[in-house]
C-alpha cells in the first residue's frame, strides 16, 4: 500500500496509520447556505437533503425547496457526524450552548434587540 505505512504503537501492537488525503478545491467552487437539512436513508446510503426556508420562524404550512442532495455510506455519515460532533463542541465551549429550539432562543433576546 502506497498511501499507508505499517507502525509499532507505544503499547508494542501493530497499528495502521493512513496518509491524509491531498484535498482539491476547484476555482469555481460555489458555497451554499442552508437553513433546512433532511435525513433519509436506506440500508446502503444515507441521504441528506439541502435546502433554504423562507419563513424559518413560521408555523404556517410552506414549501421548501431542496436545493442540494448528498449522499453517502454509513462509514462516511459516521466520519461527517464525529466532525460535526467535535466542530460544535469547540463552538459551544467558545460561545456557550446553543439553543436549537427557536421558541426558547427568542425568549433569550435582550429587551434592546427586540424592538430593533
Amino acid at each position: 500500500m502506497a498511501d499507508a505505512q505499517s507502525a509499532t504503537g507505544s503499547n508494542g501492537n501493530s497499528t495502521l496509520n493512513v496518509a491524509q488525503p491531498q484535498i482539491q478545491e476547484p476555482a469555481d467552487l460555489k458555497p451554499l447556505y442552508s437553513n433546512f437539512a433532511r435525513v433519509a436513508g436506506t440500508p446502503e446510503e444515507v441521504v441528506v437533503d439541502f435546502g433554504l426556508d423562507p419563513m424559518p420562524f413560521s408555523n404556517t404550512a410552506r414549501q421548501i425547496k431542496i436545493s442540494e442532495r448528498v449522499v453517502m455510506n454509513y462509514y462516511t455519515a459516521k466520519r461527517l457526524w464525529a466532525a460535526l460532533g467535535a466542530s460544535l463542541q469547540r463552538f459551544e465551549q467558545a460561545f456557550g450552548p446553543l439553543e436549537i429550539d427557536v421558541s426558547k432562543r427568542a425568549k433569550q433576546l435582550p429587551e434592546t434587540n427586540r424592538n430593533s
